[in-house]
């Protein structure tokens, strides 16, 4: 039964724990916390798998879609200023805002260099994406609502995807793993071969084309990163080589969602 009070509260929620996460990263960097940069902490780490710091500039894209997100929930941009998609809203709010908090905690836990903690509060984030992601993906959307319901989550849960996998190649390098006697250079193309069969087999399945150019920008990012003189500067071919492919079988992945949709507006066209 639909509660109006409820619904109202939730939406109230989303903003307050929105702005939470906007101050927080704000914060991180501004003071900075603990007196050192989210990349600060990060390059503390070395981390084959990390993407060059141009990447994250995606943060900005990730924010304001977001706020139009958080917006449009409260009643900007809608003709439908009552209950219309309200039990949809409701359900994205609870999972949203649980992941706005965990987004919030996870940048003290980050700049305190409390590593394994991060990681569990970045799985809170990934599976309250997951929940939201598999809640969108069996509605129907006009145009407005592609733009200002699903994409801000597909942008966002494409990019924690890949941050989560960092997050957890941070952690193991925090506590020394060895990798069984593997190199790193081996573990990381094993680590962006499984990155892309988990995102590609996503993308596929929810037809997300904006998702997958998300982890197409951060493969980028790592390719940019081992290529550029200023980093890696080339010292793992193998690596390279293997971003390169990874890239290629994403962007194969998104000419075959993209492809059908062209092929059909063509056709429809012409038979007008």
């Amino acid at each position: 039964m639909f509660n109006e009070k409820n619904y109202n509260n939730i939406k109230i929620v989303v903003a307050v724990t929105f702005l939470f996460m906007i101050l927080m990263n704000g914060l991180a960097n501004s003071i900075p916390i603990n007196g050192v940069t989210t990349g600060e902490v990060s390059d503390s780490y070395p981390d084959l798998f990390a993407p060059a710091s141009i990447t994250f500039a995606i943060w900005g894209l990730i924010y304001l879609v977001l706020a139009a997100y958080t917006l449009y929930q409260l009643g900007l941009f809608r003709q439908d200023k009552g209950t219309g998609r309200a039990e949809l809203f409701t359900t994205i709010g609870i999972y949203f805002s649980i992941s706005s908090v965990a987004n919030g905690l996870w940048i003290l836990a980050w700049h305190y260099d409390a590593i394994g903690l991060s990681l569990l509060l970045m799985l809170v984030i990934l599976i309250s994406l997951i929940l939201i992601a598999n809640r969108l993906s069996r509605e129907e959307f006009n145009l407005q609502e592609k733009v200002l319901i699903r994409l801000p989550f597909s942008i966002y849960f494409g990019w924690i995807t890949v941050a989560t996998i960092a997050n957890v190649t941070t952690y193991l390098v925090s506590i020394g793993w060895g990798g069984f006697g593997i190199s790193e250079q081996i573990w990381t193309i094993l680590i962006l071969f499984v990155g892309v069969a988990i995102a590609g087999a996503r993308m596929i399945r929810d037809r997300d084309v904006a998702y997958g150019l998300v982890i197409v920008w951060a493969y980028a990012g790592i390719w940019i990163k081992h290529a550029s003189a200023n980093e890696f500067a080339g010292q793992y071919p193998a690596v390279i080589s293997a971003v390169t492919v990874c890239i290629l079988l994403l962007l194969v992945a998104e000419a075959y969602l993209i492809y059908p949709k062209f092929r059909k507006n063509t056709m429809t066209h012409m038979q007008s």
